[in-house]
């Protein structure tokens, strides 16, 4: 199988902002960006990304979710992060008319298209260590997608719980740049190397947020769990998703503080379940928890049934087996 995000289609959408204004976008080959060696974002990581899926469905129709919050978020990333102002309505151009042009190449589901709009500092200068590049490139590229996780089968994934360290600095957790996703990764690798876990669930203080690359979600009975919205972990668009889901489906959302304690606590209950939620993780189940040299099952270590349900319909939404009460897609 194809390792996720591996497989790219020959062409992607561009355009260039020279520090006054942006040029035309354009469909180049996706292996034609230069650089200068110098550039801000090689020695400064002026970089912003987002991540969003394009689904088709059973008319042959494609669809794209939730592309207007993943356009919003990619645009306070950019300002967060001092790049050149992007206008959402110009990259959702470029990402519709990318999309479209490999149309045929959307795979059927569970599969997707998956689709990255990327903004990098371009400006050729070292001397900004502390000052933003002038100049900056955006663009849209595609990849061909299947499960981002996979081999677990039903055990669901093993997380480390790790109360020394944030997966980065508090500020920039609502920035999706990939600084960092570079700064939790010596301990991802090392808790895989010493541990066999799938990800670290980051619990700075105690305090439950994010792993390195997804959000995290308690289900207890009727009640969600989750860290409610602060700078200093991702606002995930799925998670989003999932929340309003379970709403209408008259479940408890609650979006508040979690301690590791209240975590393992609640874990150790018959029924208990647990998933990260991602745009390439969806809505993945959590079967064990790894605390202070200890394995805490979570639930009975497997797969939920609420997980699945909250997965189904999302999926449903997504592959347009289900009405889409909340316009979350937008076709071609």
């Amino acid at each position: 199988m194809t390792a996720f995000g591996t497989v790219f289609m020959p062409e992607m959408a561009i355009s260039w902002f020279d520090g006054s204004r942006w040029s035309e976008a354009e469909i180049v080959p996706s292996d034609s960006l230069r650089l200068h060696p110098g550039a801000h974002v090689l020695h400064y990581s002026s970089t912003c990304f987002e991540g969003l899926k394009a689904f088709r469905h059973g008319d042959g129709s494609i669809k794209i979710f939730r592309m207007d919050r993943n356009l919003a978020r990619f645009a306070q990333s950019s300002r967060l992060l001092s790049l050149p102002p992007i206008d959402e309505a110009t990259t959702g151009k470029m990402v519709i008319d990318i999309v479209s042009r490999f149309a045929d190449e959307v795979p059927e589901v569970p599969g997707s298209l998956y689709i990255r709009p990327t903004h990098i500092g371009t400006e050729p200068v070292i001397g900004k260590a502390a000052a933003p590049s002038v100049t900056s490139c955006q663009y849209v590229l595609l990849s061909p997608v299947g499960s981002y996780f996979s081999g677990n089968g039903d055990s669901g994934l093993r997380l480390l719980l790790e109360e020394d360290a944030m997966r980065c600095a508090a500020h920039m957790g609502m920035v999706k740049s990939g600084g960092n996703y570079a700064s939790a990764l010596g301990l991802i690798l090392k808790a895989k190397a010493e541990h066999q876990t799938d990800q670290i669930l980051f619990c700075p203080g105690g305090d439950v947020q994010e792993t390195g690359a997804a959000n995290f979600l308690l289900i207890d009975g009727n009640t969600i769990i989750t860290k409610a919205l602060d700078s200093s972990f991702l606002h995930g668009i799925t998670r989003d998703s999932l929340l309003t889901l379970a709403r209408d489906m008259g479940m408890d959302v609650q979006e508040r503080q979690l301690t590791v304690e209240e975590l393992l606590e609640r874990a150790a209950k018959p029924g208990c379940e647990a998933a990260l939620a991602g745009t390439a993780a969806v809505l993945t189940p959590v079967g064990t928890l790894l605390h202070k040299g200890r394995e805490y099952p979570v639930g009975s270590g497997k797969a939920g049934p609420t997980t699945a349900r909250l997965c189904k319909a999302l999926n449903d939404i997504q592959w347009g087996l289900a009405e889409d009460t909340h316009g979350w897609l937008t076709g071609l």
